[in-house]
Parts: C-alpha cells; structure tokens; sequence
C-alpha cells in the first residue's frame, strides 16, 4: 500500500482538528501503512516499537468508528500496564478533543468503586489492564454486548506479564463480529496462536526499526512548565550566546506564536511550517544561511531539506511524537565533525515519552538544571565584562573617557559609574 496522507482518509472535520491540535503533519510509517486497513474494518497485526505513533495508528480510525449518540461501550483497549493506559487515554482524549465521546481508563490500584460510578454515567472506549476490565465484566458493571472493536496494544508485553489466560476470556466474552487489532513489538510463537484463533484474515503490517544514533550532540532535557517554556528558551539563547539554533514544534499555531514572543524580544527569528508557500520558505532559508535569521522556529515536516552546517543548538520545545522525529530533529546539529548541542522541554507526562525515546534510541539524555533569571544576568554580566576589556584594548575612548571624568567631578566614584552603565545595559537588554 502506498504512503497516505492526513488528508487522504477523508476523516471528519472535528478529527482533523484534533489531529492538527496535536501536531502530527503527516502518518508515521505505522500510522500509514495501518489506518487505511482499520478503517476498512480489517483485522491488523501491527509489528511496531513503542514511540513510533501506533495509539494513533488505532486511535484515530477507532474514534471515526464511534457512534457518538450509542453511549455503550464500542471499544476497548487492553495495556500490559497502568501507565500505558493512561498514556493511551491521554492521547485518544486530545484526538476527541472536538468529538461527543467519553474515554475511561481502569486499571489496578485505582478506587474499584470509583471506576464502577464512572462506567455507570457512561464510557464509549475504555483503556485497561487485562485483569481489571475481566474484574469489571465479571461484576456485570462493563458491559462488552456493543464492542465493535477490541486493541491489544503491546500483546507480548501482556502474555510477558502473565495475561495470556485474562485476554482470552475478554476476547471469548465479546462480540465474534469485532474488528481485533494488535500491536506488539514482535512477533513470538504464543503471539501467532492468538491471532489464529482470534483475527479474521488479518493484514500484517510491519515497521522496521532502524538503529538511531548522533554521535556529534551532547542532548539534554529540562523540565518546564508549559507557560515558562519561552522565558527559558530566552535564558538559554542567552547563556549559551547561540548564534544560529533551530527550534522545533509540534504545530504551526506553536510556530507563528513562538516567532512573535522571540521577535517582541528582539531576537532575530523567523518561522518555517507547511502554511507557507514555497517562495516565503526560500527567502526564510536564504536569511537563515546568511545568519540574518538566528533563531528558526519550524514544524518537522516544513525542516525537511535544511542543511545547514552552523547550527548551534536544536531546541525540542515540543517532544515529537516518536523517537525517529527527534534524531532527524537533532542531526541537523553536530555537522561537519563540529559537537552540538539538543535541548528537550519536557512537561509532566511527557517525560514517559523521552524515557521511550531514550530506551530505543540507546543515547543518555542528561536532566538538566533549568536557569534562574540570575544565571542569565550573571552570564550576560561575563559577556558584558568581555567586551569591555576588548574595546578599552582597541583605544581610541577619548571623548568617552571625558564623559566618565565630567561625572567624576560631580563625586561620584569611578565604580559606580561603571556599575550604572553595566546595570542600565543588561537592563535594556531585558526589555
């Protein structure tokens, strides 16, 4: 099957706004090569690591599915684990973001009875461990009577962990015309027999896995709030004095707002994303490679093709959706032998995401401090004390030195006269 586009799944409007919310430009290679055989109705194995974007690979055509006005249960999830649950439902919540439809988690050390009063108000898809959602069908507080569609998401993970035995009787208890759909990373003995004896002609689909690595950049992360992130990548251009950096977020919206705070602070910035006609994106590139632009702020898809061998420091102020996005992001520093350096801006539970893409990209990713407004003055206060010395080193400060004598006579001392021109300089530089 050829590669597929957002927009060649004809998907409904509130879908795609969702999907633009979340920044996915364009199908990963899992997420184009499944979803057209979701939403046919076929049963899919999917071979895929985890970070390579399988939650939307069955979560945008399983949302599709959902008959919004039916408020029973139509999917159900199955995750090896309570965190994977919550990442499931945390991402299928921002794809339904514009759609009438309730998504529940249910897992293990989580309130029962809390769980049963939530499924009583009404859940069209629920997420959860294997042996919790038998629990609840056992209760009779799930009822499976209307799933069309069953995920097992990390299969051998869940036969790993003991599931094999849970997951049959959930598949034996729903409805034989479900669409089944599984993922797993791979593909052993005990995996094969379930889809025999549970999938319909399944299509298998399959993603390679290539080794990731960027030997030249030294990558570190920082975690920030999501209202800090421009005042800290300010600190950071700032502290390292960054001449030429790519910045990289996951929407066009985060693009045009991200250029407009960089620029009202006087930073030499522009934008590059897949609104932009062809003409405006060579003309932003040419002034980028003339280091008339110091700051590019770009989406993933819109940096494809930069090749420019000065660049300093990508900026990951959005994580990417799956390790591949981020070594492509970070290889455009470290070029020509030169080290570089990538800085990530992690928030809450994006940090399970950068430990995903630390375990598959096997690269140490170093937490870092984030700098106080008093490290980025102290550091500008150092870059200030260097040009100094280098412009009392070239002369020529005769009528300027006359200045400084005329306030001496006024009294006031050679120190605070210096004091005051360096603090109204770091001032001004801060308006």
């Amino acid at each position: 099957m050829e590669p597929i586009t957002f927009k060649d799944l004809q998907l409904s409007k509130s879908m795609e706004k969702g999907i633009e919310d979340l920044g996915f430009e364009e199908p990963t290679p899992i997420q184009s090569q499944s979803i057209p055989y979701i939403m046919e109705g076929r049963d899919v194995i999917g071979q895929a690591q985890t970070g390579t974007g399988k939650t939307a690979a069955f979560g945008i055509p399983a949302l599709e599915m959902i008959e919004q006005d039916l408020g029973r249960v139509q999917v159900l999830v199955l995750c090896p684990t309570r965190e994977l649950a919550n990442q499931v439902a945390d991402e299928l919540n921002k794809l339904a973001r514009y759609k009438d439809i309730k998504i529940l988690p249910v897992y293990g050390g989580q309130s029962i009875d809390r769980q049963i009063r939530a499924l009583r108000k009404g859940a069209q898809v629920v997420i959860g461990t294997p042996g919790r959602i038998l629990d609840h069908i056992e209760r009779r507080t799930l009822d499976i009577g209307h799933v069309s569609m069953v995920v097992l998401d990390e299969a051998d993970e869940m036969l790993d962990m003991g599931f094999r035995e849970d997951i049959e009787l959930i598949l034996n208890n729903v409805p034989t015309t479900r669409q089944t759909i599984l993922f797993s990373a791979t593909m052993p003995g005990p995996i094969m027999k379930l889809t025999k004896r549970y999938q319909r002609d399944p299509q298998l689909v399959k993603t390679v896995h290539k080794k990731l690595t960027v030997p030249n950049v030294e990558q570190s992360y920082f975690e920030v709030k999501p209202h800090a992130k421009p005042e800290i990548l300010f600190r950071l251009i700032d502290i390292y004095d960054v001449k030429s950096s790519l910045v990289f977020c996951n929407t066009k919206r985060g693009v045009d707002q991200l250029v407009e705070k960089l620029k009202s602070r006087g930073y030499l910035a522009d934008g590059l994303h897949g609104d932009m006609k062809q003409q405006q994106r060579e003309r932003v590139m040419a002034n980028f490679r003339k280091g008339d632009i110091e700051t590019l702020v770009a989406t993933d898809v819109a940096a494809r093709g930069i090749d420019v061998e000065n660049i300093e420091v990508v900026f990951n102020y959005d994580v990417p959706q799956d390790e591949e996005s981020y070594v492509h992001r970070i290889g455009r520093t470290g070029r020509a032998g030169k080290q570089g350096l990538a800085f990530t801006f992690v928030s809450g539970k994006e940090l399970y995401k950068l430990k995903s893409i630390q375990r598959y990209t096997k690269v140490n990713i170093t937490r870092k401090k984030v700098p106080s407004r008093s490290d980025a003055e102290d550091f500008k206060a150092n870059l200030l004390s260097q040009k100094v010395k280098d412009t009392i080193d070239q002369g020529h400060l005769g009528k300027y030195a006359h200045w400084v004598e005329t306030l001496l006579e006024e009294d006031y001392n050679s120190i605070d006269i210096a004091a005051g021109l360096v603090k109204l300089m770091l001032s001004e530089d801060n308006k």
